[in-house]
């Protein structure tokens, strides 16, 4: 018997269809960022944070803007870099300020939120650029603000879990100090793959296979660089020496199998990791945790899983 959403997820889709929204890939790249305040509108009650703080750092192409969430108790803690999701094209440290509260309260980190520059204005790897270069920042820097460069992570969701994927592998081709840990939400790793979820939930499922081929005309408008394992990290041939990871994925995303095909080649070459695909629900249910209650299962689950990675020596 052919599988349906489960309710709270179908009564979003139903809102969704009866909106007369125009497609996503329809929109001009202004129009598809107001979709931002839809996010945040949907996010779960934001958790209050010792310390939240918006700041700038020296980037690729200028200045950078971060957030930078503190917990309560005594540094140096812990820190997660966040890259927020958005296709490249959309998305802003405010949609994801929920999220990462709430992995700052649960896991007990400093979370490093990245605003990462954006397609078609910055078309690949510019927002690859940014994410390496925060990470760096945050390795040299975390002293200063009260964390601790022996337990860095790395965690984001969609495109962001792309860039996730994509750091990870630069520094450990760059033989830079190790990341403990990467958790990756729903992360889109390989540029025109087909697979069963692509096909089976091209359409009516919120995202679709039209939107998702036009954020990669405007992420990558050369077509030859869709191959690059900068862009597909799942065709990297070697994913060895890789931190540990979680790789989150919901049951009818288009992005589904890419996630699960990322952690099964994780495993393949030795790296420990753990797949939780949560069933009933579609792409971007954590960033709809005020509306669909296993987004707020699967924060509670990354949560758990960063602590244990960041404090399971101390």
């Amino acid at each position: 018997m052919e599988r349906s959403p489960n309710a709270e997820t179908q009564a979003f889709l139903n809102l969704i269809a009866e909106s007369d929204r125009p497609p996503l890939h329809t929109l001009t790249p202004a129009e598809l960022r107001s979709l931002n305040q839809m996010f945040l509108n949907s996010s779960h009650p934001p958790e209050p944070l010792e310390k939240v703080e918006n700041r700038t750092i020296p980037g690729p192409g200028g200045e950078l803007p971060i957030r930078i969430y503190t917990p309560a108790g005594n540094p140096p803690f812990p820190v997660l870099v966040y890259f927020h999701g958005g296709g490249y094209v959309l998305g802003d440290l405010d949609m994801v300020d929920s999220i990462c509260r709430t992995l700052a309260n649960g896991a007990k980190c400093i979370v490093v939120s990245v605003d990462y520059r954006l397609a078609p204005e910055h078309p690949f790897p510019a927002a690859i650029a940014d994410g390496f270069t925060a990470t760096e920042w945050v390795f040299n820097q975390a002293e200063t603000f009260g964390g601790d460069r022996d337990r860095v992570a790395v965690g984001g969701e969609s495109a962001g879990g792309n860039l996730v994927a994509v750091v990870a592998l630069m520094r450990r081709d760059r033989s830079l100090p190790p990341l403990v840990y990467q958790l990756l939400i729903y992360p889109s790793t390989q540029v025109d793959i087909e697979t069963e979820s692509r096909q089976k939930f091209a359409d009516n499922y919120f995202l679709t296979a039209d939107s998702i081929a036009y954020f990669c005309r405007l992420y990558l408008p050369d077509i030859t660089k869709r191959r690059d394992p900068l862009a597909s990290p799942l065709l990297t041939k070697e994913l060895s020496n890789l931190p540990p990871a979680l790789i989150i994925t919901a049951e009818f995303d288009p992005l589904r199998d890419e996630g699960q095909a990322y952690g099964d080649r994780l495993k393949k070459a030795g790296v420990p990791v753990q797949i939780s695909c949560y069933p009933g629900t579609i792409h971007a249910f954590v960033n709809l945790a005020g509306i669909l209650s296993q987004g707020r299962e699967a924060l509670a689950e990354s949560a758990i899983a960063l602590k244990r990675a960041f404090y399971s020596e101390n």
